[in-house]
């Protein structure tokens, strides 16, 4: 999810450089390249392998992005894919990196697009590992074009950009909204909380007034990044390629702790995930409000598999501010990168790929369920979510939103979902408190950091 937003602006190459390159490119082509090795840097900027624009390239996606898979297919009959599915390294499981390495000490087998739902790859994949080429292809250099990467939201962009250069496409947006159940709080006589205190107010109310509902979860991986980072809990500030501030003895960390301790206690925010069966079994129309990303839309509320929430009750309200602060920011949670391989022999096609899911409207505005982050789509997007009448209110928070995305949590190799998985979540099944686990919290972010190579303030 690299440091968000401190991005060194792409330097373009002269026209002398890119003759240079084209130049060498065509030197090794006549000098004849074996197959399966790479010629040196290539026109793209990076080492490229014989290319066969016939051959069929093998593509990555998680479940949910089957879709995307099968519009491409049907929009593009000409062009062979062969479809895999992975679980698209869903809470910071690293399996996307793991079997990246595998197949860089075997010289083969590396597949030419992966769906990645982790914001973090771009800051492993765009470096050489032991002398080995990244797997992230340069995009910036004339692989995508550039109307086409200059078509995505402001920012969205930003997680997959290293030193200039960017090495993937984003799918979605996951900027975090309050989303609410409209008829729920009319029926209560609740009104839509203005400030996290308002909130954590409401929630200490409908513990009294109607137990059995809740306005949120902590259960999930993500849970830090939709209430720590909108909170500005310094938890996780990337603040150069191998640099990170970490600091959870600060107000904003405890301030959020204190609140989830508060609502988890009783029981108004239950640390149950959103994709069990005990989650729908137990809240199926008790949700009276959650904090979470834009895609909870799909994924939660208008899902006949999860809380199939009927049409004409839900909204999104703004993110929350903390009292004091100037303005409300928000967490990003996920979104998803599309990433090209480097060692791809038909970079044409998965070009193709990648661009079709991640701007057409046959998949982004038709069939994904996020917000998409290329700008034309997701204007389409939410364009055609309000004209469905599902909503009970035009999905303007879900835009503004967009660009509220606090820039003091960034995107290194670490996961903070699964340093979070493993250092607090049994914890808090335990019984402990999530303010008496911050230091605990601050010393696994740093031991991982520091794994990972990171120095750590």
């Amino acid at each position: 999810m690299v440091g968000i937003h401190t991005v060194v602006r792409s330097r373009r190459r002269s026209a002398l450089t890119v003759a240079a390159l084209g130049a060498a490119t065509a030197l090794l082509a006549l000098t004849g390249c074996s197959s399966g090795g790479s010629t040196g840097n290539g026109s793209y900027g990076f080492p490229e392998a014989k290319q066969d624009t016939s051959s069929t390239i093998t593509v990555w996606v998680d479940a949910d992005r089957q879709a995307a898979a099968k519009a491409f297919e049907k929009a593009n009959p000409d062009t062979k894919i062969k479809v895999v599915t992975y679980d698209g390294s869903a809470n910071g499981s690293n399996s996307f990196r793991t079997k990246m390495q595998l197949f860089d000490r075997a010289g083969s087998g590396w597949p030419d697009v992966v769906f990645s739902s982790q914001n973090n790859d771009a800051s492993w994949a765009s470096q050489k590992t032991n002398g080995k080429q990244a797997f992230a292809a340069q995009l910036d250099s004339g692989l995508v074009p550039k109307d086409t990467l200059s078509g995505f939201t402001p920012g969205s962009l930003n997680p997959c950009t290293v030193e200039g250069h960017v090495y993937c496409l984003r799918n979605d947006l996951a900027q975090a909204v309050l989303w609410y159940n409209k008829a729920l709080l009319d029926q209560f006589g609740y009104s839509v909380p203005t400030t996290w205190e308002e909130y954590q107010a409401l929630g200490e109310k409908v513990a009294k007034e109607h137990p059995g509902y809740i306005i949120g979860t902590a259960g999930d991986a993500w849970t830090p990044e939709v209430f720590m980072w909108a909170s500005k809990c310094e938890a996780n500030n990337i603040t150069g390629p191998k640099s990170v501030t970490v600091n959870t003895d600060s107000t904003e960390c405890k301030r959020a702790a204190s609140m989830l301790d508060t609502l988890r206690a009783n029981g108004t925010v239950p640390a149950v995930s959103v994709f069990t069966p005990e989650f729908i079994k137990n809240y199926t129309g008790k949700v009276l409000m959650m904090p979470g990303p834009a895609w909870y839309a799909g994924a939660i509320f208008n899902n006949p598999q999860s809380l199939n929430v009927p049409a004409g009750q839900l909204a999104a309200a703004a993110p929350l501010p903390w009292k004091g602060d100037d303005k409300p920011v928000t967490g990003n949670v996920g979104g998803g990168t599309w990433f090209i391989s480097s060692h791809s022999k038909n970079l044409k096609a998965a070009e193709q790929f990648v661009q079709f899911v991640t701007t057409a409207d046959d998949y982004q505005v038709q069939l994904a369920p996020g917000y998409p982050a290329y700008a034309s789509a997701a204007e389409k997007w939410v364009a055609k979510q309000d004209a469905s009448k599902y909503y009970a209110a035009p999905l303007k928070p879900v835009v503004t939103a967009a660009s509220q995305v606090w820039d003091g949590w960034g995107y290194g190799i670490f996961s903070q979902e699964a340093v979070w998985a493993k250092t607090i979540t049994p914890a808090v099944a335990s019984g402990k408190s999530i303010v008496s686990l911050l230091p605990t919290w601050q010393e696994a972010i740093t031991n991982q950091a520091k794994v990972d190579g990171y120095t750590v303030k």
